[in-house]
């Protein structure tokens, strides 16, 4: 089969897309990347073949982004779903989606949440699409609600009649790495999620690449991250130096990256019993940490509750953030505090408590349990190919 993917210029909903694309690749299928031009290192390095499509006009994002801090934070989050994702990422990435559907043929499309150009393209292609998800279930019909109008606004453009957008997000299938247990943490599953087929990426060999050497190596190793795109973003930037500051009395280890955009060195003197790195294997980390402190990325969420490790998430920037935090919450497997980077030492202070309570350890064991449990990435190639087929 041809398998083209396709995804914004971001970290975390390139990620979840990624076990599902190499899945094809290693099971003998042919598959391109499509993503903004600026994205194509990434794919590169992720080993796939780049299918450029355009990145959003800045002078068409620069007023959106500038609008943000005036906003509330749930408002500022629906904002940059609708006019961002759904209408000028989208319309860039349209044209050049379009052609590539047309000229390629690919037997199906798998898109990320935040990624609508692809929808529209096989939609007029008739080329069969599934969403992965880039979250929880929860998020799926708010963002639906945010982007109804850019979304038919973008059909109109493919050429397709009205509602015809709205009906095939709603009748498309989604692929998870999301467990039940913790998706639905109250068993209250809601109608709309029987399309979810759910699997999980096999964890990685065990990495010989151990954490550096500083403090007591008989202290508890704390990994703090707040993920590849906060250094990036000015008003959320300082809750780096703030997590140091506020763990600097724990007694542990405190292992803090923080992204590409931010020169450890610009933190100023750290603190005895931490070290700080630009970016380390998350999978080594983990497999040595006894728990983390996050922004409730997906990424960096999942990547813990897999690895069995006890989480306190402080939501900084979006609202699914939030909805991470409060399913870890919810299912035992950590804390989670108020938004915001002003939240950071209050965060810090419950990592301790979380660390002398052993029931926040075995409930995060209980969810890597039920990740494990669910079907393979390799087994979606065979789901996949009969809905193609």
């Amino acid at each position: 089969m041809r398998v083209l993917c396709a995804t914004t210029a971001n970290d975390g909903h390139f990620r979840p897309l990624l076990p599902f694309a190499r899945a094809f690749a290693h099971a003998g299928h042919e598959v391109l990347v499509a993503a903004p031009a600026s994205y194509a290192g990434v794919v590169a390095k992720a080993g796939f073949v780049h299918e450029p499509f355009a990145d959003a006009p800045r002078d068409l994002i620069g007023p959106v982004m500038k609008r943000l801090p005036t906003l509330a934070f749930e408002e500022a989050d629906g904002l940059v779903i609708r006019e961002v994702f759904a209408r000028i990422d989208a319309q860039a990435a349209l044209p050049s989606l379009v052609e590539t559907v047309e000229h390629w043929r690919p037997d199906l499309i798998l898109r990320e949440t935040a990624e609508l150009a692809s929808l529209a393209a096989a939609e007029r292609a008739e080329v069969p699409h599934v969403q992965v998800c880039i979250g929880m279930h929860e998020i799926l019909p708010r963002f639906a609600q945010a982007i109804s109008d850019p979304l038919e606004e973008l059909g109109r453009l493919a050429g397709l009649v009205e509602g015809r957008m709205t009906s095939a997000l709603d009748s498309e299938s989604v692929l998870s790495l999301v467990p039940e247990l913790l998706d639905h943490p109250h068993g209250d599953v809601p109608s709309g999620s029987d399309g979810f087929l759910r699997f999980h990426e096999p964890r990685p060999a065990a990495r010989a690449d151990r954490v550096p050497d500083w403090g007591d190596p008989r202290a508890p190793l704390i990994y703090v991250t707040f993920g590849s795109v906060t250094g990036s973003l000015p008003p959320f930037a300082s809750a780096f130096r703030r997590a140091l500051d506020a763990l600097a009395h724990v007694e542990a280890r405190v292992l803090l990256t923080v992204g590409g955009k931010v020169d450890p060195a610009g933190l100023g003197p750290l603190p005895s019993n931490a070290h700080v790195e630009q970016w380390w294997p998350q999978d080594a980390v983990l497999g040595q940490a006894a728990a983390m402190l996050g922004h409730g990325g997906f990424g960096t969420t999942m990547g813990a509750l897999a690895a069995g490790v006890p989480q306190v998430v402080v939501p900084l920037f979006t609202f699914d953030q939030i909805v991470n935090g409060d399913h870890v919450a919810a299912v035992g497997a950590g804390l989670a505090v108020e938004r915001g980077p002003l939240s950071v030492e209050s965060a810090a202070a419950e990592v301790p408590r979380m660390l002398a309570d052993p029931t926040y350890a075995a409930s995060a064991r209980r969810v890597a349990a039920a990740i494990a449990d669910l079907p393979s990435t390799a087994e979606a190639v065979h789901t996949l190919a009969r809905i193609v087929g």
